[in-house]
């Protein structure tokens, strides 16, 4: 018990409490869209920001936070023009985002260390910056949430349907992708950019497996998502293995517990 007597571990499961709310919000709108695969361009795209940031000597969570941002309108706008297809459009901002991520942090004076914990993740080296950006965004998109939750289930369902009900869904939409953009930004030092699309996406499975209710699943997931960080950082520390890692992989085997546990009730439904 004495771990909990240390201040980053007190960062690190505020941090896991602030992410598992947000990812929760979040998520359920990515995967009810079926927004992954734009949500994994967005991802890869904020690497450019990250290197600019390494480049300039600013804190890399600024212009990474515009890169992803200006790379999720990127792709809403150019998918919905006639001359390109959305996955091509995916494809040139993931690209593009990586291309300058990597020219800049090999041209980045000195050594990176940083680099590692925005690509692995490291819920432990987490720092009061983090958690101010989780807070703010864990309000914005929470008051968003209260207040325009009809509109958007209805736009994560049918986006036609909404449309012909006179709701501002392209709005609506411009909004959603930047929360996307700055929910993947604030989740970096968690887990990174190769594994922060999991934490938008396996809680929000797990909870599909026991409803189909937007607003149970959401609440659902932050739970689940939230036992996921606790059970990670607990793997951490006994075995000294990564922390981001560390929580996707308790997160999968929660999913994989999840999925074995419901499938007598799945059979005597079928029977």
């Amino acid at each position: 018990m004495e771990i909990f007597g240390y201040t980053f571990f007190q960062y690190a499961l505020l941090a896991g409490f602030l992410a598992s709310v947000l990812c929760g919000m979040v998520g359920t709108y990515i995967v009810t869209r079926r927004l992954v695969f734009i949500s994994g361009g967005i991802t890869h795209a904020s690497f450019g920001g990250i290197g600019i940031g390494l480049l300039t000597g600013l804190p890399p969570v600024f212009p990474a936070t515009v890169f992803a941002v200006l790379s999720a309108w990127g792709v809403q706008w150019f998918s919905r023009r006639r001359g390109m297809r959305e996955d091509s459009a995916i494809a040139m901002f993931w690209t593009l985002g990586m291309s300058v991520g990597i020219i800049c942090s090999f041209l980045a004076p000195g050594y990176a260390a940083d680099l590692s914990s925005y690509l692995f993740g490291s819920i432990l080296t987490v720092t009061p910056l983090d958690l101010g950006l989780l807070l703010v965004l864990t309000i914005g998109v929470g008051g968003t949430f209260v207040f325009l939750l009809n509109p958007l289930v209805a736009i994560s369902f049918d986006a036609e349907f909404a449309r012909s009900q006179r709701l501002p869904v392209d709005m609506l939409e411009y909004l959603m992708m930047a929360f996307i953009a700055l929910t993947i930004v604030a989740c970096l030092r968690i887990v990174g950019i190769v594994l922060v699309l999991s934490l938008l996406t396996i809680p929000q499975a797990t909870a599909n497996l026991f409803t189909t209710r937007y607003r149970t699943m959401m609440f659902l997931s932050m739970g689940i998502g939230y036992a996921g960080c606790l059970g990670g950082l607990w793997l951490s520390y006994v075995y000294n293995i990564p922390s981001g890692a560390s929580v996707i992989l308790v997160s999968i085997l929660l999913y994989g517990l999840c999925r074995i546990a419901r499938m007598p009730f799945v059979r005597n439904r079928r029977q």
